[in-house]
């Protein structure tokens, strides 16, 4: 018998989220205003900052894009930040990554403002979702815990495994996890038995980069699958790190690659940038 997954659609779970935040922004006297710091040429960078542009206008926040040329410096950047940050108009900040090569990105993130800090990176806003407290939480690990949520509303109990370990992703979205009282595995590249780990998981997040690394046989018939990887293969196709043919056979919900996890990144952003704005006007 062959067992077909449900799809979990990131566009239009996403659209609604948009669509929510631009209610909300258009009963608002100032607009909400969400700076992006771009430095040099990467074209991957440069569709990722068109999209978040994009997603501004589409909600009705202001958007600030500050570019640098490839031969900008620490200082450079620096000082833009400090400028921003100082600014009472923009409410959110975010530094495109990667930076070009030579410069100190860690440094410069922790220098962004954690009330404009809408990437949720300074070590206060980690610490924050280690606490347990309310603080700016990364976008894609947020945007992947509405996904699972679309399909099973309470976690409580259950197993997830998070292939991964980033600050960006892996670390973030096993405390959300946690705080949604499942159990949590963290693995990575050195984890022994790795598909007998993922076997034994209700909820499996992968977050590796390696193309369809995830097979069939690693997953528990009915599990949720978010697929967190972008990978381009020699062909030109996006393909995630889940093998979805096979996947998609065993488990009970599935993201696809592209449309699934990636448009929910853009929405959770304009989340954050509304967040940054409503605690700015509280204080």
């Amino acid at each position: 018998m062959t067992h077909s997954a449900q799809l979990i659609d990131g566009k239009s779970i996403s659209a609604a989220v948009m669509d929510d935040i631009a209610a909300q922004v258009a009963k608002l006297d100032k607009k909400p205003t969400l700076a992006v710091i771009l430095v040099g040429d990467d074209p991957a960078s440069h569709v990722y900052v068109g999209n978040k542009i994009k997603a501004c206008a589409k909600t009705g926040i202001q958007s600030i894009e500050k570019r640098l040329s490839e031969t900008a410096t620490n200082d450079d950047i620096a000082a833009v930040i400090t400028d921003l940050n100082a600014n009472p108009d923009v409410h959110g900040i975010l530094l495109q990554l990667p930076l070009p090569q030579g410069l100190d990105s860690d440094r410069l993130i922790q220098m962004i403002s954690p009330d404009k800090d809408v990437d949720g990176l300074t070590i206060l806003n980690v610490g924050k979702l280690v606490a347990g407290l309310d603080g700016m939480v990364p976008c894609t690990p947020q945007g992947s815990l509405m996904l699972i949520k679309s399909v099973k509303q309470d976690l409580s109990g259950l197993h997830a495994v998070v292939i991964g370990r980033s600050l960006l992703f892996g670390k973030p979205m096993a405390q959300l996890l946690l705080s949604e009282n499942c159990t949590v595995t963290t693995a990575h590249s050195k984890t022994r038995n790795l598909a007998e780990v993922c076997k034994a998981a209700d909820i499996v997040v992968a977050a590796v980069g390696r193309p369809k690394m995830v097979k069939g046989d690693w997953i528990k018939e009915g599990a949720i699958v978010i697929d967190v990887g972008i990978n381009r293969l020699d062909t030109g196709k996006l393909c995630g790190d889940v093998d979805f043919n096979e996947v998609s056979e065993v488990a009970g919900y599935i993201t696809p690659v592209p449309g699934g996890v990636g448009p929910m990144t853009i929405a959770c952003l304009m989340v954050n940038t509304l967040k940054a704005y409503n605690s700015f006007h509280k204080s």
